[in-house]
C-alpha cells in the first residue's frame, strides 16, 4: 500500500526517512529529560502543542527553555531508559546491503540523538535534528532547514520536499502526529502509533509495524 506518491520502482533510487523519538526508540527521550530537569509546567506546553495551538518546534523551543542543566546531566539521567524498538541494527544493515540512503529526521534533539546513536553502534548515519545549545539561562533550540534557514514549523516536511527535488522515492517510517504532513508526501509509508491511527482513519496507504524486522521483511523484497 502506498502513500500520496506514485508506486517505488526498482530503477529509483530509494531514501529511508525515519523518525527517532517513539520510532527508533520506544519512548520519547526528551520527555524523560523535560522530567527530570525542566523548571517548569512543560507539558503544558505539551498540551498547547497538542491542541494545534503551537508548532512542535515551539514547543520545544518553549520547554528546552525551561532546562538549565548540562549536557552530562542529561544525558546521565536517560541511562537504562532508553529502549530500541527491535530489529533497527537490521533495518541499518539491510538499508546498507539495498544501497538505500537511510536518514533520521528528527524534532527532538542533535546532543541525544547522536549519542544514543553513538552508543549503539550506528554513529555514522545522517541526522537532522533541532540543534541544542547550552546556556547558563536555559537551553536554546533551533531548528536548521536544508537550504540553512531557520524553520520554527514543518521541519519534517522540508527534508522530504528536499530530498524528493533530489530525485529520491522516499520510504517514511514514523509513528506521531508530526509525522502525518511529511509521510503524506512520500511513496510508501510504514506507520505505528498516532501516525497509523491517522493513516486508518483517513485511508492513506501505509504498512503498519510493531518492530523494524516488520519494515526490513518487506524493503528485503525490493
Amino acid at each position: 500500500m502506498f502513500g500520496g506518491k506514485d508506486g517505488l520502482t526498482g530503477t529509483t533510487k530509494t531514501l529511508v526517512q525515519c523518525d527517532f523519538d517513539g520510532t527508533i526508540t520506544e519512548d520519547d527521550v526528551s520527555f524523560i529529560m523535560l522530567d527530570a530537569f525542566a523548571n517548569g509546567d512543560w507539558r503544558q506546553i505539551f498540551r498547547k502543542y497538542q491542541d494545534g495551538k503551537i508548532s512542535v518546534g515551539r514547543f520545544n523551543t518553549d520547554a528546552f527553555a525551561m532546562v538549565k542543566a548540562d549536557k552530562q546531566n542529561l544525558l546521565e539521567v536517560t541511562k537504562g531508559k532508553v529502549k530500541i524498538r527491535p530489529g533497527f541494527h537490521n533495518l541499518v544493515a539491510c538499508c546498507r546491503s539495498k544501497g538505500f540512503r537511510l536518514v533520521i529526521v528528527s524534532n527532538g534533539l542533535d546532543f541525544y540523538i547522536e549519542e544514543i546513536l553513538q552508543e549503539i553502534g550506528v554513529g555514522d548515519l545522517e541526522v537532522f535534528a533541532a540543534k541544542a545549545y547550552f546556556h547558563p539561562e536555559g537551553i536554546k533550540v533551533q531548528y536548521i532547514g536544508p537550504d540553512g534557514s531557520h524553520l520554527d514549523a514543518n521541519f519534517k516536511e522540508a527534508y522530504v520536499n528536499s530530498f524528493l527535488n533530489e530525485g529520491y522515492r522516499i520510504v517514511y517510517v514514523g509513528n506521531g502526529a508530526s509525522d502525518i504532513l511529511p509521510a503524506r508526501q512520500c511513496h510508501y509509508i510504514f506507520a505505528t502509533g498516532n501516525l497509523l491511527a491517522h493513516c486508518k482513519q483517513t485511508n492513506l496507504g501505509c504498512t503498519s509495524f510493531n518492530d523494524f524486522n516488520q519494515v526490513v521483511s518487506i524493503l528485503e523484497r525490493w
